[in-house]
Parts: C-alpha cells; structure tokens; sequence
C-alpha cells in the first residue's frame, strides 16, 4: 500500500480553510473524524514541531485518497503555500 504524504498548515491557513470548508461542506463533515476521511479524503491533526527548544504548532492532513487530495488541493488551491504538499 502506499503511503500519500500529509500536507502541512499553519494555524492560520487551517483557520482561514476550516472557515471556507465550512461554508461549503455540511458541519457533520468537519466536526467527524470519519465523515472529514469519507468525504474529503483526509483528517487533520495538530502536530508539535521544536525549533531551538521552541514548540512551533501546526495542522497536518492526514490523506487517504490520493485523486481526492488532488481535487482538494487544485480546488482550493489559494489557501496552501505552493511547498506544503
């Protein structure tokens, strides 16, 4: 099976996704695991990473389909930096 990467966020993009999927989406879709993977392709996870002893939060998607990560990123393509996925 192969592995699809994650595609990684900052807060703020995640804020200003989460806002947009929001609207686009039923709210069953984002506030369930299960729902977000069935639907969208992925779940989201907070990830930590350190830099010199300094915690630097992010959002990571964790995908599950590789054609509906495509479709998603293409779709909504204005709110990734162009390195993140």
């Amino acid at each position: 099976m192969n592995t699809i990467a994650s595609t990684k966020l900052t807060q703020a993009q995640w804020l200003m996704l989460y806002q947009r999927l929001a609207k686009d989406y039923p709210h069953s879709v984002l506030i369930l695991r299960y729902r977000c993977k069935e639907v969208l392709g992925f779940t989201p996870r907070t990830h930590t990473e350190w830099f010199d002893s300094e915690p630097n939060s992010c959002i990571m998607l964790d995908w599950y389909n590789e054609s509906k990560k495509t479709f998603f990123i293409l779709k909504y393509s204005e709110y990734f930096d162009k390195n993140s996925h």
